[in-house]
């Protein structure tokens, strides 16, 4: 519970979390697909400077996104792989230069599933799928009880390295959310129908990490509130998983929205301005004792303080306010200014989201004073940056097929 005496002090009260770990402050760098990845699931230089400038900038916690427990199924080339392949010498590089003054650094572990990244993927999801062009594989039954040993030893080897905590994806359209969606999960066997069943591959995943990890490594998940999307997870069976997981050794959850299945709505299409998920987070709390951490919507100090001191939440998740100002944390603390957000006319479709993710790129190489690009150039960029580490992927990758089991 925060102390709400002097609301100014609110960003700068500790969290402690079910596993006995504790946050600094209540500042949390959101997962965002950075794209910084070498091509072969490796931290870059850049990558590595780049969390370790959000460390020096105050934050609590940084979230790593979009780090992929199986090579085969991939959100895009640029992404990190936690398997027996990785480079252990640069992540535990990045494990130590982004955990400095006393910041957590967590591996977000993904599976994009249905949403694989084609062009070094066969996307496959809980069931067989083709609405519109859209269309991916569906999944045995045994490849899904293998997901929480995969799930486990990514974590293990993230305790190993030196990350101090993991996060699940289980949002956004990918593999976990997938489960949770009726749009997506077609079984009729345990896994499917009732929303207890299309939850259950995410608890038994959870007890697995625990079981691996031991009691005092946090475990944190990113659930949707609703995929806002015509037959996928309601607001009401969201609630449901999220009762669940009171039952699970998870120390934090992250509440979200919204799918990258093509054609979605945004989450901010839907936000009548202001944090995009708040209304939400105060259900969620009726049905839950673990820390709450709200992301999307969030521009100013004010917002951030104005969540906390109504007990909605416990944490505020910061993305593309912490790419415009990396110190972000350390302001908000002190009280100083808010960051300008760029204002875009007319942007192309994808063309903002590849302007920060080129912003972020040059924030890794402490070169954003001289960042000036559009965003026809940025999406260029970002595709061309994209095409080249596809190729890097597929000669490290590409000799295990897909239809391979893993012991």
């Amino acid at each position: 519970m925060l102390n709400t005496a002097n609301t100014n002090t609110l960003l700068n009260q500790p969290l402690e979390l079910p596993c006995g770990a504790v946050l600094k402050n209540r500042l949390l760098k959101s997962a965002m697909s950075d794209s910084l990845g070498n091509g072969r699931g490796d931290p870059t230089d850049a990558q590595i400077r780049l969390y370790e400038r959000w460390a020096q900038g105050g934050v609590a916690l940084s979230i790593i996104g979009e780090v992929q427990v199986d090579p085969r199924f991939p959100e895009k080339p640029g992404n990190l792989v936690l398997d027996q392949n990785s480079n252990l010498k640069a992540m535990r590089s990045l494990a130590v230069r982004a955990s400095i003054a006393g910041t957590h650094i967590w591996p977000q572990l993904g599976h994009a599933g249905a949403l694989a990244y084609p062009a070094i993927s066969q996307a496959t999801g809980p069931s067989t799928l083709k609405i519109g062009d859209f269309q991916c594989a569906g999944m045995s039954k045994i490849e899904i009880e293998q997901l929480p040993d995969t799930y486990a030893e990514a974590a293990v080897m993230a305790q190993k390295i030196g990350f101090t905590g993991v996060q699940l994806h289980a949002g956004h359209g990918f593999l976990l959310s997938q489960f949770l969606s009726p749009l997506f999960n077609r079984r009729t066997d345990r896994y499917g129908g009732s929303i207890e069943n299309r939850s259950r591959i995410i608890i038994e995943v959870i007890a697995k990490i625990r079981c691996a990890v031991g009691p005092n490594f946090p475990i944190a998940i990113k659930i949707n509130s609703t995929d806002q999307l015509e037959g996928g997870l309601t607001q009401a069976d969201a609630l449901k998983v999220i009762k669940r997981l009171n039952s699970t050794s998870v120390d934090l959850i992250e509440l979200s929205g919204g799918t990258y299945f093509p054609g979605a709505k945004s989450s901010s299409d839907s936000a009548a301005g202001g944090p995009y998920f708040i209304d939400f987070a105060k259900l969620a709390r009726g049905v839950t004792n673990i820390p709450l951490v709200v992301t999307g919507g969030y521009k100013s100090r004010v917002e951030a303080i104005h969540s906390l001191s109504n007990d909605a939440v416990d944490m505020i998740g910061i993305a593309r306010a912490m790419v415009l100002n990396p110190s972000l944390a350390n302001d908000w603390i002190q009280g100083t200014s808010d960051p300008k957000f760029p204002q875009f006319k007319s942007p192309p479709t994808g063309g903002i989201t590849a302007w920060y993710t080129m912003l972020i790129s040059a924030l890794g190489q402490d070169a954003e004073n001289a960042f000036d690009i559009d965003l026809p150039s940025a999406i260029r960029l970002y595709e061309a940056r994209d095409e080249e580490r596809c190729h890097q992927w597929r000669t490290k990758f590409s000799h295990r097929p897909l239809d391979v089991v893993k012991k």
